[in-house]
């Protein structure tokens, strides 16, 4: 192998030569290329994020001149192994499966044999670029790598000594070199803790088992103040009998007392993910502690959670304790519980979100997939989760806020109610949202999101054609989206609504893209952060790529309060690939449903006009009349947020003269 990236940063010419780049961004610039693999990553994303501090020319020339040093030590040709492709939008490391340590890791951790499993193992050098030094403008990338190969090592150490070898084989000496290398960089680590207690038990090592359950506690105490789980308390439980405990003193407190209650009046919604029944046997526990880690990871990285540390949350590993007592000792409203069982090749998964204050449930779905690729499943399984919960208990706390006086609102709360106007596309939940935005800027003038959300707010009065002053709401929207980027750079939502108001307002759609993307870093499950990027495609007319867009938000959030947006956005990418027909009909579905959405008229006044059906399309526009009379292509030539792109925004005239809406 020629890259290493687990455990630290190597690089080998196709000579034997260890490698050395001009600079250190060029160098994180080929490990992020590496960690990409196959499918490349869009310049303009590395761009903003490797040199965000320059303008996007100074930016690309940068990226442009890494690029020419990284060909330098690779050139392409000549059956190269490894070289670096690429177009206008896309840079991708080119090289065999067996040249990158990280890659030949994922294969083997899929294998089902032991020794292709201990294989693995010894390829895990600690964390991704071990002690390299990552500015901090780069941890938002490279961090999500990091967590999720030491969560894959995690599993690993776990499968290993739950199937452990001969005494003193090569397997085993790799699942403990393995244990050893993950506890000396954290050594709260659980699975490496337990590992080696099964392997000293294994051996007949009492004593050395004990003593590794007593370093494990102490380092939970130590950094956490917590203590160690359930799965790590019965290893040694198991291992003392009734007798032997009760000439001792107890090793730990009842579990009762275990946890204190820890209320607080968060500004975000409070979670914590319960441990999972296994409803298959014990060989499944690691899956099924698996998926319960990787939704509990995946929530964390949503910014509109708190999220309950998983060590917490195991304490009620097969204990029956009442959910509102469960939120009084967490101090958290809302859990996610669920079941796993895996039946030949299929797992299914069964999750729902419920208050613990009330018992009611607020969202339940299942999830039947094969179980060729059990990473690969947690990892999508968490991803639809995180995306359908994220509006369900969305929702759930606009009801909260909706039921407060409102004279003891905060500017959290008044956000919380402008939610579901500032989405819902008609002109008068519009005006309410605006004004309860410019109240909660006023509680809190330096509230970063309020400021985003305003500046959305404000785009779409000029989009939706409500504006009599177009001119004046765009310029609103952009000081609006100019403040919130100076006040927030880590909240996904805010970070979207600054794209979004871009795109419609600006015409900037690479400088609208980098806040979009940043916000998918942040939080990759995000519906909205997918369906602005597919709007953003579409200004770029790349509708494919714009159409993958919308159906992933749908995926990840079936029953948004942007589900409509979602769709009309999926109807334009069919109108720009010349299938009119197709775009009038997803539109008429999609206003059959939405009534009230009444801009969407013009959408499918140009769509079926296109496709020769006059009648539909003389109806759309006296709709569309009806609820703006104003309206003209004059209008639309101030306002439509595609009158910069003259491909598309001629398609749509077209239809709109053949439609019969007035010039002037």
């Amino acid at each position: 192998m020629r890259v290493r990236l687990l455990g630290g940063f190597e690089v080998v010419s196709p000579q034997g030569q260890t490698i050395r780049f001009a600079t250190r961004k060029t160098s994180l610039l080929f490990a992020a290329l590496v960690l990409a693999g196959r499918r490349g990553v869009r310049r303009d994303a590395l761009s903003e994020a490797f040199w965000s501090g320059r303008g996007d020319a100074q930016a690309r020339n940068s990226l442009r001149q890494a690029l020419v040093d990284i060909r330098r030590s690779f050139p392409a040709g000549n059956g190269a192994a490894i070289h670096v492709e690429g177009d206008l939008d896309t840079v991708t490391l080119v090289a065999g499966s067996d040249e990158v340590d990280i890659w030949v890791f994922d294969q083997k951790i899929q294998a089902s044999q032991i020794a292709g499993l201990a294989s693995a193992a010894d390829l895990y050098g600690g964390d991704v670029l071990g002690s390299e030094s990552i500015p901090d403008g780069l941890d938002g990338w490279f961090a999500p790598h990091q967590s999720s190969y030491r969560r894959k090592a995690l599993q690993l150490v776990e499968r290993l000594s739950l199937a452990p070898p001969a005494v003193g084989s090569t397997e085993e000496l790799a699942c403990e070199r393995l244990a050893e290398r993950l506890l000396a960089s954290d050594p709260t680590a659980e699975e490496a803790h337990r590992a080696l207690i099964r392997l000293y038990r294994h051996r007949g090592k009492a004593n050395a088992a004990l003593r590794q359950f007593l370093l494990c506690r102490e380092a939970l105490q130590r950094d956490l103040g917590v203590e160690p789980e359930e799965a790590t308390r019965a290893l040694i439980d198991d291992q003392h009998g009734a007798e032997k405990r009760s000439e001792e003193p107890p090793i730990m407190p009842p579990r009762d007392h275990a946890i204190s209650a820890v209320p607080l009046e968060r500004d975000q919604p409070s979670v914590v993910v319960l441990p999972f029944e296994n409803l298959s046997g014990p060989d499944d526990d690691f899956l099924v502690e698996g998926v319960v880690e990787e939704i509990t990871a995946t929530l964390s990285r949503v910014r509109d959670f708190f999220v309950i540390a998983r060590q917490s949350a195991y304490a009620y590993k097969g204990r029956f304790v009442d959910l509102p007592e469960i939120g009084k000792e967490l101090g958290i409203q809302y859990a996610v519980e669920g079941t796993v069982r895996r039946a030949a090749d299929r797992v299914r998964v069964s999750v729902k979100l419920v208050d613990t204050k009330t018992r009611a449930q607020i969202w339940s779905e299942r999830y039947d997939r094969a179980a060729t690729d059990i990473f690969a499943l947690q990892d999508e399984i968490a991803g639809h989760v995180a995306g359908a919960i994220h509006p369900a208990l969305l929702n759930a706390e606009i009801e909260q806020a909706r039921r407060k006086q409102p004279d003891n609102l905060r500017a959290y709360e008044l956000v919380l109610r402008a939610y579901p106007n500032v989405w819902s596309a008609t002109v008068e939940d519009n005006r309410r949202a605006i004004s309860l935005l410019e109240q909660a800027i006023t509680t809190d003038p330096d509230y970063g999101r309020a400021h985003a959300l305003l500046a959305w707010g404000h785009s779409q009065n000029v989009v939706y054609l409500w504006a009599s002053d177009p001119a004046t709401e765009r310029a609103l929207a952009l000081a609006e989206a100019e403040k919130a980027s100076r006040l927030t750079s880590n909240d996904p939502m805010a970070l979207t609504a600054i794209g979004a108001a871009l795109t419609m307002c600006s015409g900037d759609q690479d400088r609208a893209a980098a806040y979009v993307e940043k916000a998918l870093a942040l939080d990759p499950n995000s519906a909205w952060a997918w369906a602005r990027f597919g709007w953003i495609e579409i200004f770029r007319d790349h509708p494919k790529t714009a159409r993958e867009c919308f159906e992933r938000a749908l995926a990840l959030s079936p029953f948004d309060l942007l589900e409509h947006n979602f769709r009309a956005g999926i109807a334009v990418t069919y109108g720009l690939e010349g299938d009119y027909a197709l775009a009038a009909k997803l539109t008429q579905r999609m206003l059959d449903k939405n009534p009230q959405l009444t801009w969407a008229y013009r959408q499918l006044a140009s769509f079926s006009a296109s496709a020769g059906d006059l009648p539909t399309a003389s109806d759309a526009i006296a709709k569309l009349r009806a609820a703006n009379p104003r309206v003209s292509i004059a209008v639309m030539k101030t306002s439509h947020p595609l009158r910069h792109i003259p491909r598309l925004f001629d398609m749509f005239v077209e239809g709109w003269r053949l439609a019969g809406l007035p010039e002037e």
